[in-house]
């Protein structure tokens, strides 16, 4: 049967005239962190509002014309429509903090993130990425800092979630209307919409560019969903982390490639490009082409310049979690640029393996980011640990502490997770918003000032606020379900809004552990029903489609909620998103999070939380290893790991669990508990203020996305960007030198060695003492210059390894006879114990980022 021929148009609203500011602010998303805008948006149709999932793009095409003309008409709503308008000319206007601290015009970062968590009605995100990378835009824009996102737009995004009567978790793929989201489609430079093209094996990818605004930040995001390409090939950015493997490699060739000309066709010259996990280190290889196509660079020259300027952001704390395809997948889509590049299939795949004369290893993204950049770190301080353990491979002769990956820990935005009332709060007592100085120490010294009632008043409202959300939410998850209308009365009923409230919300997997609080039902039975001091449960969360142990832990915490005993008490609250997530971030007393350590490579969720007023409970993993000190949340356990456990892993999982389990119970109904109920006789829980106040004065100014932003300015934009420029400057002659430095260093270094090491005195050391050390190096055909010789010196262990050092640089001294150079040094023995030195030689150059990028190191 033949299809009808459908032509295409798009309908706008119509707004009246005095509107009109109602769409700039609608198009901007800046809005979605201003209170004020928000309830702007709302108080046109607070229904509606809710309806469409707080889009103001959406509430504007459904809210009826005459509603419109009747707000044009509203002197009341025209008043707020000109203050919030006047408030965002004022934010996109005024210098920000970059400007006005850091004063560098020519610093240029593209933030490249496979998802983005910016605002629930844009769902292109899964979790905790997405949400991080969301609220780095935020920061970013507030700020002021030079930077653009790069990204994905999925014509689907991630699934949807809902129980069927089983429990069983169930996807759905809804189609994301982006003629109802705030998508701008960039032009060209005649005016027609801007396309990319992407290689691929055989032909080209087309992918159209679009635009979300966030505050002062532009995101770009690609579709591949065009007339251009094939069916097959519009399906590549049809679903967040959707296909096999071989879309995966599509999809991130569309998003570092394709990415990176989108911001170069907008006239956007990055200095700097950071990867937001490897999902885009195909982009790399493209910066390098790029620079060879226009400099004439060699490969090895173009290598140099463009590591320089790239920051790679590891987030995933075992080695599974990490991208690799088999060598044929590269041969196949990696074609162009072995062309390209002038390189032999084993350079290119060299490029992304752990050992390089691994030939059956597989390619890895993680690697071609650490690889080719200049600044590689994690996402908390323990994590940045985890992933030098977990890389170490890579650079096999360099100790595991000065691995060339260092941590920033995340945080979060305080503007847009604050609930209005809290921020409110401070703001009379406070003197502003915290938002206004989330990483002001000062500002949250000040905590005390803010009178316990108040903020208890102000923390049982939101809870209020999130037991009405949850039995709305939970009723209509019910009638969808098909259940009793006996079952769907009680939606009505469950939970209280007087109880200490506790959240579970994450992403479903089985080291996260979300059942483990159900490991003894009847002592968690006397825990949450206790007459006197009742505690409830809030869950919430997803698992991958194909992760049937994660749709298992979300079923048991379906079938346990629908006990009898249990049935007012624990909630199950389907879809996890960001508006599920507001809502319980800002309502609960208590975040829970108990993985096992290591494997939380920072998490943030508890970080919202304890910026509402609530407190975190958790496994000494993540964020919360740094962030914890006793008086300002709680820990289960002490940081173990249980490695040392002598058995099988089977039984060694159930025995940590079985551990943790008595653990988090114990200090529930010792600590958590009776603190909580514990109040004065005003009616507030006094000593459980102190804490909250404790959390808001320790932990705010730090775990907050200025702040975190503000790290990687410092730590890895502001370096990158300045040793970039080094390399690029005088037609890129430094990077060329760089690169013939490079090549004679790898050449020479096998025949570089240590021939002599002597000590002043190695007999009876005493404290105070300066011990003399002197060792001949043979360097072969480099020179002095070419190296570092260092002397370490420390504490070792029982089997002789250095628990931890200390570095002299050594000084070259005169030639020996034999052709070697003495090199010497010296250090004093600052405590007692059993010390130790050795000498090893470093690579040294002024334009290297680290000598332990090179991977070379000889030792004595």
């Amino acid at each position: 049967m033949a299809k009808p021929r459908i032509r295409t148009f798009a309908v706008s609203p119509s707004l009246p005239p005095r509107l009109r500011g109602l769409g700039r602010i609608a198009y901007n998303l800046w809005w979605c962190w201003n209170p004020e805008a928000v309830a702007l948006f709302s108080r046109i149709d607070p229904d509606v509002w809710d309806q469409v999932d707080h889009s103001p793009v959406r509430l504007g095409g459904i809210v009826s014309q005459s509603r419109l003309n009747e707000l044009a008409e509203d002197d009341g709503f025209l008043a707020h429509l000109d203050r919030v308008e006047s408030q965002l000319n004022e934010y996109m206007n005024k210098p920000g903090w970059f400007a006005q601290t850091i004063k560098k015009d020519d610093v240029k970062v593209a933030y490249f993130s496979a998802e983005f968590g910016i605002h629930e009605s844009i769902p292109i995100y899964s979790g905790g990425l997405g949400l991080l990378a969301g609220d780095h835009l935020k920061s970013a824009s507030d700020l002021g800092l030079p930077l653009v996102g790069v990204g994905l737009m999925y014509r689907q995004g991630y699934f949807r979630q809902y129980m069927n009567t089983e429990g069983w978790q169930q996807e759905t793929y809804p189609e994301n209307d982006f003629y109802n989201l705030p998508l701008i489609a960039e032009k060209d430079q005649g005016g027609k919409p801007l396309f990319v093209t992407v290689p691929f094996p055989g032909r080209e990818i087309y992918a159209k560019v679009w635009r979300i605004q966030v505050g002062r930040v532009p995101l770009y995001l690609l579709d591949c969903n065009v007339p251009q390409n094939s069916e097959e090939d519009r399906e590549i950015t049809a679903q967040l982390y959707g296909g096999d493997l071989e879309n995966r490699i599509k999809q991130e060739l569309v998003l570092g490639v394709g990415g990176y000309r989108a911001i170069r066709a907008k006239g956007f010259r990055p200095t700097v490009c950071h990867m937001n996990e490897g999902h885009s280190a195909f982009l790399a290889l493209e910066r390098i082409r790029y620079a060879m196509d226009l400099y004439g660079l060699a490969f090895t020259e173009a290598k140099e310049m463009v590591a320089s300027g790239n920051v790679f952001t590891t987030h995933t704390p075992v080695p599974a979690g990490n991208d690799r395809f088999p060598p044929a997948f590269i041969d196949k889509y990696l074609e162009y640029y072995l062309q390209k590049l002038n390189l032999s299939k084993t350079e290119l795949m060299a490029l992304g393996r752990e050992i390089t004369t691994d030939t059956q290893e597989y390619f890895c993204m993680t690697v071609l980011a650490l690889k080719l950049s200049n600044v590689s770190n994690g996402v908390s301080k323990l994590h940045g640990s985890v992933s030098r353990r977990m890389w170490k491979r890579i650079w096999p002769d360099v100790p595991e502490s000065e691995l060339p990956i260092s941590h920033i820990t995340n945080g979060v935005h305080h503007g847009f997770w604050i609930n209005p009332e809290l921020a409110q709060l401070f703001r009379r007592y406070l003197g502003c918003n915290p938002a206004e100085r989330p990483c002001d120490h000062t500002y949250w010294d000040r905590i005390n000032k803010v009178p316990d009632a108040e903020l208890w008043r102000t923390i049982e409202s939101n809870r209020q606020q999130l037991i009405i959300f949850a039995r709305l939410r939970l009723r209509k998850q019910l009638e969808r379900r098909g259940a009793l209308p006996s079952e769907i009365a009680l939606a009505s009923e469950v939970l209280n809004p007087d109880t200490l409230t506790i959240a579970f919300a994450r992403r479903s997997a089985t080291y996260k552990r979300g059942t483990l609080i159900f490991r003894d039902l009847d002592r968690l039975n006397r825990i949450l029903n206790n007459k006197h001091m009742p505690v409830q449960l809030l869950f919430s969360g997803k698992a991958h489609p194909h992760d049937k142990a994660g749709k298992e832990l979300l079923k048991e915490m379906i079938h346990v909620a629908k006990r009898s005993e249990f049935r007012h008490r624990i909630v199950f609250l389907e879809d996890y998103d960001i508006n599920v997530a507001r809502h319980l971030v800002q309502g609960v007393d208590i975040w829970l999070n108990n993985p096992r350590r290591p494997l939380e490579a920072s998490g943030t969720s508890g970080m919202k939380c304890i910026a509402n007023g609530g407190l975190h409970l958790s496994i000494l993993d993540g964020w919360w290893d740094e962030g914890y000190a006793r008086d300002n949340g709680f820990a289960i356990g002490n940081g173990e790991e249980y490695t040392d456990v002598q058995t099988n892993e089977e039984a060694r999982l159930d025995y940590q669990d079985a551990v943790e389990s008595q653990a988090l119970y114990h200090i529930l109904e010792q600590e958590i508990i009776p603190l909580y109920y514990r109040r004065g006789e005003d009616g507030v829980p006094h000593d459980w203020l102190r804490i909250v106040k404790n959390s808001f004065r320790t932990l705010c100014p730090f775990f907050n996305t200025n702040r975190m932003v503000e790290d990687y300015i410092r730590q890895a934009y502001l370096p990158s960007h300045d040793r970039h420029e080094t390399l690029f400057a005088n037609h890129q002659q430094a990077a060329k030198d760089l690169a013939v430095w490079r090549t004679r260093i790898e050449k020479n270094w096998p025949r570089l060695s240590i021939t002599q090491v002597e000590a002043s005195d190695t007999g009876e050391m005493l404290v105070g003492k300066q011990l003399d050390v002197r060792t001949a190096v043979v360097l072969s055909d480099l020179v002095p210059t070419d190296v570092e010789v260092q002397l370490l010196h420390g504490k070792v262990d029982a089997k002789g390894q250095f628990l931890s050092f200390d570095k002299v640089v050594m000084n070259q001294a005169e030639r020996t006879p034999a052709g070697a150079i003495w090199f010497q040094g010296s250090f004093v023995c600052q405590q007692s114990g059993n010390y130790g030195f050795a000498v090893r030689v470093l690579p040294k150059h002024e334009n290297l980022a680290s000598p332990f990028t090179t991977g070379l190191i000889l030792w004595n």
